[in-house]
């Protein structure tokens, strides 16, 4: 896997809908030594972007389901990497309103492959002399950002407690597997000091009506005798 800051070797991701047009852009792309993942499933891009963590983002405007201004907000809150903006719409307010919703340049259609990869190269300099991406956590739609611990789901910011958060970040890192509860009792606290197994039912089952009431039911299922599981 590439890694940040490897000279013209960057993970570019394609938000585009115009498959012919998307092809060429990944073909000119590669052929400067990147890799290039082409986004299919244009109603629920995040899922995918956490997945693939690339480098750097190309979004049309108009795209089916949510134009790409829609995608670039919800990008910006979890990531500061690069996005680029692509738009047949290539007026004066289009450009605007792209660089206020966090793009960082612009290509017009059609594109003209020169200047898109001069762009591209230009962007990816400045962004990876300087810092990088937010560490991000993601599972059906619910997104956890490391860095300033909040949980996002559906454009919804939850407030979540020390406890809350260690233990839903813990379940996460281990998604698919059973997480035991005397893992997760050493994890959340690192003492020599008796802790009541109660607390930590108490956490969990409180972190779970929390969840409920913005729309995560049965996100994290109790396995009995066993622990818990991210569902």
């Amino acid at each position: 896997m590439k890694e940040k800051g490897d000279v013209n070797m960057y993970r570019i991701m394609i938000i585009e809908d115009d498959v012919s047009l998307a092809s060429a852009m990944k073909r000119q792309m590669e052929s400067w030594g990147n890799e290039v993942f082409c986004v299919k499933d244009f109603q629920d891009v995040i899922p995918t972007f956490v997945e693939y963590d690339p480098h750097m983002v190309l979004v049309d405007i108009m795209l089916p389901f949510y134009n790409g201004y829609h995608w670039c907000s919800e990008i910006r809150r979890i990531s500061n990497i690069p996005v680029i903006f692509i738009s047949s719409a290539s007026d004066n307010m289009n450009i605007v309103m792209a660089m206020n919703m966090g793009g960082d340049d612009f290509i017009p259609k059609p594109v003209d492959l020169d200047v898109m990869t001069a762009k591209i190269q230009a962007v990816l300099r400045r962004a990876y002399d300087m810092s990088g991406k937010i560490p991000v956590l993601e599972h059906r739609g619910a997104i956890l950002n490391l860095n300033d611990t909040s949980l996002t789901y559906q454009g919804q910011q939850i407030e979540l407690t020390r406890n809350e958060f260690r233990i839903i970040q813990i379940l996460m890192e281990n998604k698919g597997k059973i997480v035991s509860r005397d893992t997760l009792m050493t994890r959340l606290w690192q003492i020599d000091s008796y802790v009541e197994e109660n607390t930590l039912t108490v956490n969990v089952n409180r972190l779970r009506k929390k969840l409920e009431t913005f729309g995560l039911t049965d996100f994290i299922l109790t396995k009995v005798g066993r622990g818990y599981l991210i569902g």
